[in-house]
């Protein structure tokens, strides 16, 4: 999904080591920097914390410039010192002659968590006769107490109760009947330590049968909650409750409650509850309960962590010096403190580090014989740092990666950052989208890896099999269907069972042996059931994340339909069509509205009509977790919808505190950019499967890619399949990886079997994409360890090698690659993927911008391979080979492959290969 969507997601923690011409430095912690804010993916969004302002300077009025001995920069040498020389106004006005030919700014993003207080005060208020709390937080954000009481009478209880009014302060809003939400304001003043923090205060009145003060702390801006050690704070207003494990304020062993009492440290610890319920009056707590001391004022502080935003830049201009024809590269960044560049230089599109000779920039040193180490000089005002390079014509590239600290890099989608030199690469640097997402490396508490049972992941199969067999059994259906049709679904039961009983058998790397058949008319057999395709689809996706822009993406892609037909692809799938809070998409608002930012109602028609006249099914992006609502309720929340879909809050989950639902709590995660939407609610359901028939009749639709499916339970799903009878069906279940210590673990199985889940919920009418494959091919191809692609069994290690036929595999999406680039795939490595899924089992998907790009040729050729040898969705894999640099198998006894800089040969016996196609690092074999 997407549109600054955040949660998601969170691309998994990075581990890479720094390494040039494929020589190994040290290993160091490295991440990668984009922007961090996946609309809404898998993770909460991030505050954009700036202890400092930085302002990037501009490079073409800059009047500062390096020279020694009274050169100009066409000349320039370093001097023995590291002292930098001002210019005269003769070498600026020669400076300010040449040209610019590339100027480009890199956004970098990078997390960092802060630290600060959360602080809650007891004491007197204005009036004498009243007490005044006050909460609040020094750490930045858009804080939000959520709040209720406990009164004497019930205080046991762990509901809570709305306030009096008089109590309330300015702003608050009620949630339902049990709360109130009060936003904390800024204040003048700071804290002992100098942080200025945010605060909300409350009148109370200690005889006012109030027995406790409960609370939570939300900030808006990233969707978080904080407790106390797992529970509600909880501020006592009479002495009794002091036992209780969550309470803010001195224990029952304090006399007075006065001064401050310093930090507790386990505020997001949680702690066993201390449970008094069925205590007595003749019980020590009972006789407490009774002897209430008078109420006392006190001040106690918590720590807080918070990981926040620091946005930065680097900038890279580049001029031509006309006396010598030497290049000069001038480099600035906003980055604080000391800023070590590594670079180097190459020579042609291989992009293999060399150290250039001198002149080089001052403090620079040779970095094992592979590239050169800089420390950038401080820009006057010591806003950022600078650098000045001197660079000889025959060079096409320059090469480097910022160094912040010993652990922490900063690298461009993952890969060195690249800036082309030479005319001829007409000075781009491919895509200019932000950088790949950046993560500090954080230790993670090692998980012991678990078994997963067999059992959890056949009861899909033995489903199928009885659907199946229900299927042919009925009397409707044997009226109906042909015998060929019949023998077909029977074919595919004992397919089903071959591949249960597989699973059951001994741990032979294999996947069962399966027929296919190879006539032309049953090329593309009846579906299993509905949402489950032919088993020989091969989907394209058809958009990225800028394809709104041009306001008219349907009359564009349909130009191309003839084209991607020829390729071979049979399905694709298109963006969101509804109305959108989001230019993308993602965001939808009024469901039967269809002119989007990509086109009107008419054009999508006529864009499916199009592909289908190629022969190419085409899937909708069905956004059913979250709608934008038009209208506020009467505390100002946005949960009423307007449209042909006049829903109120009813329809929104009840546990999302930001929407104020009605409905009943979420079958899944909530997405908290948006109402999330109740499917338990009948009159939901109904309309929702109207609304799918009606895009099925009214414009064409075969199926749905259905985005965010962990915000509700796949047995909606089911429901919505078996209404609409898609052809096919894809859930985007998104879910993080595991990692030990920033290294992602081999074993993924607990990752996979969630993902097997969904589509067991869904009785296996929906397949889901193969997020664990992707991401065991990022580690794999990042760090040459292509004995991850091989699970203890020797199966593939992600869906595919559990339920290949309901995997959709894929290296990049909209939200993953694009210009957003929250996941990127390892750079230059893209066609190793691609040599990956096109030859495996599974439903492979190629995303748009890899097929229209230089990986054209080559994705097309795969394609080809791939339906030549008819590979389909079970096709049997044996993988020969997994080690360290070489990953290499075989697919049904046809095609041979193998990726990694590693050497392979298919073996020599009874078949013949002959070699079919070889790229960077891969090659594929056609049997003879």
């Amino acid at each position: 999904m997407s549109i600054n969507r955040f949660l998601f997601l969170h691309p998994p923690f990075l581990d890479l080591p720094i390494s040039y011409c494929k020589t190994t430095m040290t290993t160091v912690k490295t991440f990668s920097i984009d922007p961090l804010f996946h609309n809404r993916r898998r993770e909460n969004p991030t505050y954009h914390f700036k202890p400092k302002t930085f302002k990037p300077c501009s490079l073409n009025c800059s009047s500062k410039i390096i020279v020694c001995h009274g050169r100009s920069l066409c000349n320039f040498k370093p001097p023995h010192s590291n002292r930098i020389l001002r210019a005269t106004s003769t070498d600026t006005a020669i400076l300010e002659s040449m040209d610019v030919i590339f100027n480009k700014t890199f956004p970098l993003e990078q997390t960092e968590t802060v630290e600060g207080k959360i602080f809650v005060r007891l004491d007197h208020g204005k009036n004498s006769g009243n007490w005044e709390l006050t909460v609040g937080c020094s750490v930045p954000g858009k804080w939000i107490l959520h709040w209720g009481v406990s009164y004497i009478d019930d205080v046991d209880s762990i509901d809570w109760d709305q306030p009096p009014l008089d109590m309330r302060p300015p702003g608050s809003s009620s949630i339902k009947d049990y709360a109130i939400e009060t936003p904390l304001k800024k204040t003048s003043s700071s804290s002992s330590d100098g942080h200025r923090f945010d605060e909300v205060k409350i009148d109370l009145i200690p005889n006012s049968k109030i027995a406790a003060i409960n609370f939570l702390l939300k900030d808006e801006e990233t969707g978080a909650w904080y407790q106390h050690k797992g529970r509600d704070f909880k501020v006592p207003l009479v002495d009794y409750l002091q036992e209780y494990t969550n309470t803010v304020g001195p224990k029952r062993a304090f006399g007075i409650w006065t001064g401050a009492l310093g930090m507790l440290s386990n505020i997001l610890l949680k702690a066993e509850p201390t449970d008094y319920k069925g205590q007595d009056k003749n019980s020590e707590f009972g006789k407490r309960k009774q002897e209430n001391k008078p109420l006392r004022g006190f001040y106690e502080e918590l720590p807080i962590k918070k990981k926040v935003s620091l946005k930065n830049s680097v900038n890279v201009s580049i001029k031509k010096c006309p006396e010598t024809a030497k290049t000069l590269l001038y480099l600035e960044t906003d980055l604080p403190g000391d800023i070590l560049i590594h670079w180097g230089v190459c020579r042609d599109g291989a992009r293999k580090w060399e150290v250039p000779p001198s002149p080089h920039p001052p403090e620079t040193m040779v970095f094992k014989d592979k590239a050169l180490r800089t420390r950038l000089q401080s820009r006057d005002g010591g806003k950022g740092s600078s650098a000045l390079f001197t660079l000889e014509e025959e060079y096409s590239g320059f090469l480097f990666v910022l160094k912040l600290n010993e652990n922490t890099w900063l690298k461009y989608r993952g890969n060195d950052f690249y800036i082309p030199l030479s005319s001829s690469s007409n000075l781009s640097v491919g895509t200019t989208a932000g950088l790949s997402k950046g993560e500090q490396i954080s230790e993670k508490t090692e998980e012991a890896s678990q078994e997963i049972p067999y059992t959890s992941y056949t009861d899909g199969i033995i489903n199928e099999i009885r659907n199946l067999v229900t299927d042919i059994s009925s009397k409707k259906n044997r009226k109906t269907k042909t015998k060929e049709a019949q023998k077909s679904i029977l074919q595919e039961i004992e397919k089903l069972a071959a591949e249960a009983y597989s699973i059951f058998r001994s741990s032979t790397p294999t996947l069962p042996e399966e027929t296919v058949m190879e006539s032309e008319e049953l090329k593309l057999p009846p579906q299993i059931s509905s949402g489950t395709g032919s088993g020989f689809e091969i989907l394209c996706q058809g958009f990225n994340w800028e394809s709104h822009k041009s306001g008219r993406w349907y009359m564009e892609l349909k130009e191309k339909a003839a084209e991607l037909a020829s390729l071979g692809f049979t399905v694709i799938w298109l963006p969101p069509p509804t109305e959108s809070v989001s230019a993308e998409g993602y965001m939808p608002k009024d469901l039967y509205n269809l002119n989007s930012r990509y086109g009107n109602i008419d054009e999508l028609k006529d864009l499916v009509k199009r592909f289908h006249e190629v022969g190419i099914r085409v899937l909708g992006d069905a956004v059913l977790n979250h709608r934008c609502a038009q209208y506020q309720n009467q505390n100002g929340v946005w949960n009423i919808f307007g449209g042909r879909l006049n829903w109120d809050d009813r329809a929104v989950v009840a546990d999302d505190p930001h929407f104020q639902g009605r409905g009943n709590k979420s079958s899944g995660d909530n997405f908290h950019a948006a109402p999330n939407i109740d499917h338990s609610q009948e009159f939901v359901r109904k309309d929702l499967k109207e609304w799918l028939c009606w895009l099925r009749k009214e414009i064409g639709y075969d199926g749905w890619r259905l985005d965010f499916v962990r915000g509700f339970w796949g047995g909606y799903v089911k429901d919505y399949i078996d209404a609409s009878e898609p052809y096919f069906a894809v859930g985007e279940y998104w879910d993080s990886l595991s990692y030990t210590y920033g290294k992602m673990d081999h074993n993924q199985d607990a990752h996979r079997q969630r993902i097997i889940d969904w589509i067991n919920a869904t009785n296996g009418t929906a397949g889901a994409f193969d997020v664990t494959t992707k991401g065991i091919l990022h580690s794999a191809l990042e760090r040459c360890e292509y004995w991850r692609l091989s699970d203890h069994k020797g199966k593939p290690p992600g869906v595919v090698g559990w339920w290949p036929s309901r995997a959709v595999t894929f290296i990049e999406n909209h939200d993953t690659g694009s210009t957003q680039g929250h996941w990127r795939f390892p750079g230059g490595k893209e066609m190793q993927g691609y040599a990956y899924i096109l030859t495996h089992p599974g439903t492979p998907s190629v995303f748009h911008d890899h097929l229209f790009s230089h990986y054209h040729t080559e994705i097309a050729e795969l394609i080809s391979i791939r339906n030549r040898n008819k590979i389909h969705c079970r096709s049997r894999v044996e993988i020969t080979e997994a080690e360290k640099e070489v990953y290499a198998a075989i697919i049904d006894e046809k095609v041979a492959m193998k990726i990694g800089p590693g050497q392979f040969e298919p073996p020599t016996g009874s078949q013949r290969w002959s070699l079919a196609i070889e790229g960077k690092d891969y090659k594929i074999w056609e049997a003879s």
